[in-house]
């Protein structure tokens, strides 16, 4: 082998190493470039998500809870009418009595006997949801019989209500309804549920 052959393989052994050094400096300007483009969030970014995040819960919770509350009174009244339905059914169950003299005396814990104080012809979770109790999808309720004076005890009327919890916050309309059947609403709530005829009667007939 001569001289010739010798530089030929010296030659191939630069280049072979040239090689290797420029991929390792390609892959090391790649490194660097991607750790610049990882640097992450800058602060102003960070201040603009927060910004729409903020701007989208001022618009969504007054409808979620204008959305709430609507589904509170409509449960409301829908409890009310049910609470008629039993009042009526209490009466045809103890003519001497005539209407129940409370809304608990048409509940009853389960399991439920019948009796002039534990009707059995009302949920006892809405028969328990007095003004003062945890109530029911946000509003309380009273049903009150009435004798009409005279001293009798027969309760020949009966005023039945709902009002919210927390008026504006878990229902704004209060309900009543007496023995003639008419479901009346009253468009700024209390939180307490009416238990006169002449309260009740005040009230607007529900549309």
């Amino acid at each position: 082998m001569g001289s010739g052959w010798v530089f030929t393989m010296a030659r191939r052994v630069q280049c072979k190493q040239k090689e290797k050094f420029t991929d390792r400096s390609i892959a090391r300007r790649e490194r660097e470039s991607l750790m610049r483009h990882q640097h992450g969030f800058s602060l102003i970014e960070l201040l603009i998500v927060v910004a729409i995040i903020l701007i989208i819960a001022a618009i969504a919770i007054p409808n979620l809870l204008q959305a709430k509350i609507a589904a509170n009174e409509s449960a409301a009244a829908s409890d009310l009418r049910t609470i008629k339905t039993s009042e009526y059914a209490y009466s045809s169950a103890y003519p001497t009595i005539g209407y129940a003299a409370a809304i608990a005396d048409l509940g009853g814990a389960s399991p439920c006997t019948p009796s002039s104080t534990t009707g059995c012809l009302l949920d006892n979770v809405l028969a328990q949801a007095i003004p003062g109790s945890a109530g029911k999808s946000g509003y309380t309720f009273l049903a009150t019989g009435l004798t009409g004076g005279g001293g009798g005890t027969f309760n020949a009327a009966f005023v039945a209500a709902a009002a919210p919890i927390a008026p504006k916050s878990t229902g704004n309309r209060s309900f009543c309804s007496t023995d003639d059947g008419v479901l009346r609403v009253q468009p700024l709530g209390t939180s307490t549920p009416e238990n006169t005829t002449a309260g009740c009667l005040a009230y607007p007939i529900a549309q």
